[in-house]
């Protein structure tokens, strides 16, 4: 069984495989989130989306991108242990932490056949969508699990 520890990729490391994947003929799915409280649906999603492909890539955002996106009370979650948490997921095969602000970098250097996020999003809305239509990939959004999101967690946890 591989380690979560073996699944993380540095960016030099994912810029090495990338190619190999695509020269591989592999089928690679590319999702990208902060997951900072994992939950179900974050489950549910990522197992949905490793069934697009054969291989699922998950960027994992860094804290100061995290803070950019959700205020300065967040992550509560560090990186490492995001991105360790993650790839302790059977349904993952690597992860990569990233500190732009979107996933755009990640597409052009990995290129995936499928660039899949959750229903909170449309493919217009997605800075992703144009670099993945760019090459010939496809962009997929997935159903979100009702009810099921960090922020209806933290609220939770807050006692609202």
């Amino acid at each position: 069984m591989r380690t979560p520890e073996s699944k993380i990729l540095t960016r030099e490391q994912l810029t090495r495989l990338a190619p190999l994947w695509r020269e591989a003929g592999k089928q690679v799915v590319l999702t990208n989130g902060c997951f900072d409280l994992l939950h179900v649906g974050h489950l549910r999603y990522l197992q949905a989306a490793r069934q697009l492909g054969d291989l699922l890539l998950v960027g994992v955002n860094s804290d100061e991108a995290v803070r950019r996106l959700k205020g300065d009370t967040r992550p509560i979650v560090p990186e490492a242990e995001r991105a360790e948490l993650i790839a302790g997921l059977e349904c993952v095969d690597y992860v990569t932490i990233f500190p732009e602000p979107t996933a755009v970098e990640l597409v052009k250097i990995v290129q995936p056949t499928y660039y899949a996020k959750g229903g909170d999003y449309t493919e217009k809305d997605l800075p992703e969508s144009e670099a993945v239509i760019a090459y010939g990939g496809f962009v997929v959004i997935l159903p979100l699990q009702p009810g099921r999101s960090t922020s209806i967690l933290i609220e939770r946890i807050r006692g609202g």
